[in-house]
């Protein structure tokens, strides 16, 4: 066999068939779209719809449940505290409120709260108030000698 004898299976491969060209082709006048209606104009695609047969969307299984009064809390970790007292742009000695996080632009903003989670190194010794914070943070804020106030610190309105 030489590579010029090569060739496809008989009915391996079909023409293109060519839309709307003549009445004699089979395929002119309304080009296979029938007569009227939203599906002969152009630009019409409705929308997950499969001829009939039961959509996507619905044979796939549903799980889970999204809660509608969820709580969304701004995080904060306290390595980025640490490095924002550093740089100075929080002041150590003074309470820090989620107010003060928010103006030195650590938080963008307070959303339903501040929690704090514990990521990072920290020694400063702060008064924190926030709304929430993890059981590592608050250990890690007290072992460094300063104070944690977790509660609704501000309201979030």
């Amino acid at each position: 066999m030489k590579l010029h004898e090569l060739h496809d299976n008989e009915g391996a491969t079909k023409p293109r068939k060519r839309i709307g060209r003549g009445v004699g082709s089979g395929t002119g006048k309304t080009g296979g779209r029938g007569i009227k209606g939203q599906n002969s104009r152009s630009g019409v695609a409705i929308n997950a719809y499969e001829g009939g047969q039961m959509p996507l969307y619905q044979r796939l299984p549903k799980r889970g449940f999204t809660k509608p009064n969820r709580k969304a809390f701004a995080v904060v970790n306290l390595g980025l505290i640490q490095k924002f007292i550093d740089a100075g742009k929080l002041d150590a000695k003074a309470e820090i409120t989620e107010d003060a996080l928010v103006a030195s632009g650590l938080v963008r903003r307070k959303r339903d709260g501040v929690r704090v989670l514990a990521k990072g190194d920290f020694n400063a010794k702060v008064a924190l108030n926030v709304t929430g914070a993890s059981k590592s943070a608050v250990a890690a804020v007290e072992k460094a000698g300063g104070s944690i106030t977790v509660g609704n610190a501000t309201a979030a309105e």
